[in-house]
């Protein structure tokens, strides 16, 4: 059986991504050598050697072109850099085109079969505008690179798993997004995942919209006349999934153990007790040291998995980025390939 190649994205190239891919490497780079899986690193070779000196990691020698991908070496580089300058720690239109040639170079490879899946950098959402790239973040650019829609954004810390309804849209927008028919989708999407990383029968929480379920209506309806409904359904189909749940207790129950995913029905209802969990805050400075944590996309025709932080432009430069997160995104990568 052929080791399956990860191509990993830097990101914008501005910030801390060409860094930690260079740990990352390092991190992983026996289980390389004992031909357990190879890497491709889509980036800026600019700034991965200038990354390289910072963090004090060789930079892989190998340069490979798309049409040399499929056959590269077990390490090697896909230089998606141009002549344009892009200064560490600032936002600027260069770097969002950069990260978007890399996300754009990767999924093509992976739509080839020339990698096996694609493990992304931090990109800066701004930086992205600026470069002509209108994204509200990667899940969506890489929904609309392989033509598809009804994506889905899971985060995973451990045995934690959330994944979202809806992502990157006003709150107020949330209840007219949240239907019957996405909920649907994100559960039976979630319920495929756990299954494709070996949960025989997956436990899926639905969180509810409104505060307790809606109070029998006193705080809405949506839990009551979509959300109820729905599950019911699903269970009578054989899926083990329950809900709507109080949005103040499902995690609490997650963590103890009672279900393996939640599904969040808005961006910060899931993001942020897996941050919680995920970020180690050193007390001393009140900043945080590392963090851990995968972002996955289901409902692609590629396998994408991500760090679940950002760009950190306030580090970038420093060599003091953690690669936790994407060592994180790299196993769970391969588990998912593997499982394909």
């Amino acid at each position: 059986m052929t080791a399956p190649r990860l191509a990993i994205t830097i990101g914008d190239p501005a910030g801390i991504g060409p860094e930690i891919a260079l740990k990352a490497l390092y991190a992983v780079r026996s289980r390389i050598d004992a031909g357990e899986f190879a890497l491709l690193i889509v980036g800026d070779i600019k700034a991965l050697e200038r990354a390289s000196a910072v963090v004090g990691v060789k930079c892989p020698q190998a340069v490979v072109t798309r049409a040399e991908a499929a056959g590269a070496p077990p390490v090697a580089i896909l230089n998606v850099g141009t002549e344009e300058p892009v200064m560490i720690g600032r936002i600027c239109a260069e770097g969002g085109r950069q990260a978007f040639a890399a996300v754009e170079a990767a999924t093509r490879l992976a739509q080839a079969g020339a990698v096996s899946a694609i493990v992304t950098g931090p990109l800066n959402k701004e930086a992205l505008h600026l470069g002509g790239h209108h994204y509200a973040g990667h899940t969506e650019m890489l929904a609309d690179l392989t033509g598809v829609s009804g994506s889905v954004m899971m985060l995973a810390h451990g045995n934690f798993r959330v994944s979202h309804v809806t992502t990157h849209c006003a709150l107020s927008d949330v209840p007219a997004k949240a239907t019957r028919e996405r909920i649907e989708d994100v559960v039976r999407l979630t319920n495929q995942a756990l299954q494709r990383i070996g949960i025989e029968r997956p436990r899926i929480a639905v969180a509810a919209l409104n505060p307790h379920c809606g109070e029998g209506g006193i705080f809405g309806r949506h839990d009551i006349d979509v959300t109820q409904p729905l599950v019911a359904r699903l269970r009578e189909e054989g899926i083990d999934v329950t809900g709507p749940v109080p949005g103040d207790t499902v995690f609490v129950s997650m963590r103890g153990g009672k279900y393996d995913a939640v599904v969040a029905m808005y961006h910060d209802q899931g993001h942020i007790p897996v941050k919680l969990l995920g970020f180690n805050v050193d007390p001393s400075t009140g900043s945080w040291s590392a963090l851990s944590g995968v972002n996955i996309s289901l409902g692609l025709p590629v396998i994408r998995t991500s760090v679940d932080h950002g760009t950190a432009f306030d580090i970038a430069g420093t060599g003091t980025a953690d690669a936790t997160s994407l060592v994180e995104a790299i196993d769970y990568a391969l588990l998912l390939a593997e499982s394909k």
